[in-house]
């Protein structure tokens, strides 16, 4: 057991040094990185931070990242939540091509459907907009969703539904009222995952959004590494302040995410 709890800190120590390597020389100039990346930041310079939120307006990328990634998310959630009802509890004519259908866009590279996108985007005048990059990144994701959601669904008793119908319950209440609440943890898992993509999708960033008042904090933080390569204190600095919403997100919801794979893993 102690040859076990020693590898698992090894691991973390390995996860996390990276962060808190990156944490420490955003608190330095450019040439303290230079001289001694490993040195801690004594005292620490909040110089950097300043500067990535006057200079490079990285707070306007922040609310444009949230605004599109929470849009996303909430689309995607209800969407794929109604079809995944539907395909899990329902029996019709065409389930299992719709199943097939769902896994083989999977298999689709996001490359390839570039050009018809931005077509599409052109044709309804969204480019350059928020729902230029909230459209494509719904679609994106509510194959994967629906399937992750449908094969939680699907595991819950019959007699649940059956008992709620003796109850007078109908077919909606009985999706916001049962299974909402039952499958938290798979809506919860689902979420965090749209979320990173969406937030960490620099390539629709970059081909659909070219207007600095509509640039993702990805898109942005990619610009910085063409301008202000050279500046290692505030690229540290800017990728600390790109990664902080995300461990805020998984912070809220952490619990319901490990219950969704333990639950997951028990059912399986």
């Amino acid at each position: 057991m102690a040859f076990v709890y020693l590898c698992l800190s090894l691991w973390a120590l390995t996860t996390i040094y990276p962060l808190i390597w990156i944490i420490n020389n955003s608190f330095k100039s450019s040439d303290e990185v230079m001289d001694n990346s490993f040195k801690l930041a004594i005292p620490p310079d909040k110089l950097n931070y300043t500067n990535a939120f006057e200079s490079i307006s990285i707070g306007r990328a922040y609310a444009n990242s949230l605004i599109m990634s929470v849009s996303v998310v909430l689309l995607v959630l209800i969407v794929a939540g109604l079809a995944a009802y539907i395909l899990s509890r329902f029996k019709f004519r065409g389930r299992n091509l719709i199943n097939s259908l769902l896994v083989a866009t999977l298999l689709i590279p996001t490359f390839a459907t570039v050009v018809p996108v931005y077509e599409l985007l052109i044709k309804w005048k969204v480019v350059n907009t928020y729902f230029g990059l909230i459209l494509p990144q719904t679609a994106g994701n509510l194959s994967f969703a629906i399937l992750v959601i449908a094969g939680y669904l699907a595991t819950i008793p019959k007699e649940l539904e059956e008992a709620a119908f003796i109850d007078g319950c109908n077919r909606f209440n009985m999706f916001t009222k049962i299974f909402l609440p039952v499958g938290r943890p798979v809506f919860a898992s689902t979420s965090i995952f749209v979320f990173l993509w969406s937030y960490n999708d620099l390539f629709s960033a970059i081909i659909f959004v070219n207007k600095d008042s509509v640039r993702p904090i990805v898109a942005l933080l990619a610009q910085i590494s063409s301008q202000y390569g050279t500046d290692f204190g505030l690229m540290a600095a800017a990728v600390v302040l790109t990664v902080i919403p995300v461990l805020i997100v998984y912070l809220f919801i952490q619990k319901y995410i490990e219950k969704g794979m333990t639950e997951g893993a028990i059912k399986g």
